[in-house]
C-alpha cells in the first residue's frame, strides 16, 4: 500500500494516510495501526467527557453542603459535552462558580466540536494544519472534500463568538432589570453560550418558566437556538451569498425550508393541543399563548430550554415534541437528532418511489448514496432508541411515555424532561449517557467507528430480487 507521509518520522511512530483513502495509519513501535477520522472523533469526545467528569469531582467544584457521586459528575459532563441539558443534579445549586465555569467550558467545547476547538488553538499559535488534521476536521464538519476547511473553520469561530457575544449583551440588558449587574453579566454569558450551543443548561433552576410571557428573553433565546441549530455551513453560506436564495446550495435550502416547516407546524400543533390545558397555555394572555407555543416548537430543535412545564403537557403534545426531538437540528451545527436534511431526503425518497419520479430537491437530483445513508441513520437511530427504551422499561418502572420522552430527548441531545431523569437508577443513568453520547457523535459515525473495516471486495456478486412490503 502506498503511504503519504504526514509528519516527522521518529523512533516512536510514523503518521500516514492511505492514498485514495481517508484512513490514518499510525506506526507505533514498528506496528501499523489504522484509524479513521470518525474513530478519532469518537475517542476525542469520550476523552473530553472523562476529563470533565474528573474535574467536576474535585472538591472545589461542588457547592458547600452538597455531595457529588461520580455517576452524577459523569452524567453532567456527558450532558454538557454532548450539549444536551439533561441533569441529575441542579446546576444552580450543585456546583460552585468554578464548577459552573467547567460546565460552561464543556458546553462550548462540545458545541463547537473537538477539532474546531483544536483548530482555534492552532490558529492562535500560528501553526499549519497537517493532512491528518484536515481529514479529521473534514469528518467533524461533515464536508465532502478538503478544500477550504481552514477558511471555513475561521468563519465558524467568527460566527460563533459573534452570536454568543450579541446574545450575552442583549440578555445582560434584560437580566439587569431583575438582578445585580455582575450577576446579570454572568447569567447573560452562560445562557447565551448554552442557547447557541443548543445545550439547555440554565442557572435559574426552573429553566425559563419564569419568562414564559417575556418577549425579549424568548426572542433572544429562540434566535440563538435557531441559528446554532441551522448549522455552521448554512450560516457561512448565507453570509457569503448575501442571503440570496437562488445562490444557496440544495443542502442549505433544505435545512432552512425544513426548519421553517417544523417551526410553523410545531407552533400550530402545540397551540391547538395545549390551548385548554390549565397547567400550560390556558392561564396565559392571548399573545403569550402564541409566544409559548412558538418557543416550545423551537426548543425541541435540541435546545432543551422550556417555558412550559413539560410534565404537565397533554400526551398528544408530548408525542409532537418527541417527533420534533427525533428529527432535531441541521447537520454541521450544535444540535442532534437524525437531522432536518435526513428527514427531507427520507420524504423525497418515499415520494419518488410512490410517485415513480426522480428524487428531486429544488430541481436537483439527490444521489442514491445520500438516500442510503439517510435510511441507515434513521434505522440505526430507531434501533438504538428501542433497545435503550427496553432497558429503561425494565430498570426504571416508569410510564412508557415518560421513558420514551426522556430517551428521545437524550438521543436528540435536547434536554427536555418530564422529571424522570433525576430519579433514574444507575443503570438508567448509564443508558441515558450512552444515548447522549451516540446522539452527539452521530449514530452512523459511532457504528462505523466501532465496526471492523476489512478490505473492499474486488468483485461484485450477482443480484436477485426479493419480495418486500
Amino acid at each position: 500500500m502506498c503511504l503519504l507521509s504526514l509528519g516527522k518520522t521518529s523512533a516512536s511512530g510514523i503518521l500516514s494516510v492511505s492514498k485514495g483513502s481517508s484512513d490514518i495509519s499510525i506506526r507505533v513501535g514498528g506496528r501499523k495501526v489504522v484509524v479513521t477520522p470518525g474513530q478519532v472523533l469518537v475517542v476525542g469526545f469520550a476523552g473530553l467527557i472523562l476529563l470533565g467528569s474528573f474535574i467536576l469531582m474535585l472538591p472545589w467544584s461542588t457547592a458547600p453542603g452538597q455531595t457529588t457521586a461520580y455517576i452524577d459528575a459523569l452524567f453532567t459532563a456527558t450532558s454538557a459535552v454532548c450539549v444536551t441539558g439533561l441533569i441529575t443534579v441542579l446546576t444552580a445549586t450543585q456546583w460552585t462558580f468554578f464548577g459552573k465555569v467547567v460546565v460552561l467550558s464543556l458546553i462550548q467545547m462540545g458545541g463547537l466540536g473537538i477539532m474546531t476547538m483544536s483548530a482555534l488553538l492552532m490558529l492562535l499559535l500560528g501553526r499549519r494544519f497537517s493532512l491528518k488534521e484536515r481529514l479529521v476536521l473534514q469528518e467533524a464538519l461533515g464536508r465532502f472534500n478538503l478544500a477550504g476547511l481552514v477558511r471555513l473553520t475561521r468563519y465558524i469561530l467568527m460566527v460563533t463568538f459573534l452570536f454568543e457575544g450579541a446574545g450575552a449583551l442583549l440578555l445582560f440588558l434584560r437580566f439587569r432589570l431583575d438582578m445585580p449587574a455582575l450577576q446579570a453579566a454572568w447569567y447573560g454569558v452562560f445562557h447565551a453560550v448554552s442557547g447557541f450551543c443548543n445545550a439547555g443548561f440554565d442557572l435559574f433552576g426552573d429553566s425559563l418558566v419564569r419568562y414564559v410571557s417575556d418577549w425579549p428573553v424568548n426572542l433572544i433565546m429562540s434566535s440563538l437556538i435557531l441559528f446554532g441549530g441551522l448549522g455552521f455551513v448554512v450560516l457561512v453560506e448565507v453570509y457569503q451569498v448575501r442571503a440570496r436564495w437562488g445562490k444557496l446550495s440544495v443542502h442549505s435550502k433544505l435545512a432552512i425550508a425544513v426548519t421553517a416547516f417544523l417551526l410553523v407546524s410545531g407552533t400550530l400543533l402545540i397551540y391547538i393541543l395545549e390551548y385548554d390545558n390549565p397547567f400550560t397555555l390556558k392561564p396565559l394572555r392571548a399573545d403569550a399563548k402564541w409566544l409559548a407555543s412558538f418557543f416550545h416548537s423551537v426548543t425541541p430543535r435540541t435546545a432543551g430550554f422550556n417555558t412550559l412545564p413539560v410534565n404537565k403537557m397533554t400526551p398528544a403534545a408530548l408525542l409532537v415534541t418527541i417527533i420534533l426531538m427525533f428529527i432535531g437540528a441541521s447537520p454541521g451545527g450544535t444540535g442532534g437528532g437524525i437531522k432536518t436534511t435526513t428527514f427531507a431526503v427520507l420524504l423525497l425518497t418515499v415520494t419518488s418511489i410512490t410517485g415513480g419520479s426522480e428524487r428531486l430537491a429544488f430541481n436537483k437530483r439527490i444521489p442514491r448514496d445520500t438516500m442510503e445513508k439517510s435510511l441507515s441513520i434513521t434505522f440505526i437511530s430507531l434501533s438504538l432508541l428501542v433497545s435503550m427504551l427496553l432497558v429503561l422499561s425494565v430498570s426504571e418502572g416508569k410510564p412508557l411515555m415518560d421513558l420514551l420522552f426522556e430517551a428521545t430527548s437524550a438521543f436528540g441531545t435536547v434536554g427536555l424532561s418530564t422529571g424522570v431523569t433525576p430519579q433514574l437508577t444507575t443503570v438508567g443513568k448509564l443508558g441515558i449517557i450512552l444515548l447522549m453520547y451516540s446522539g452527539r457523535v452521530g449514530p452512523l459515525t459511532l457504528v462505523m467507528a466501532l465496526a471492523q473495516h476489512g478490505p473492499q471486495p474486488a468483485v461484485r456478486h450477482p443480484e436477485e430480487r426479493v419480495m418486500v412490503g
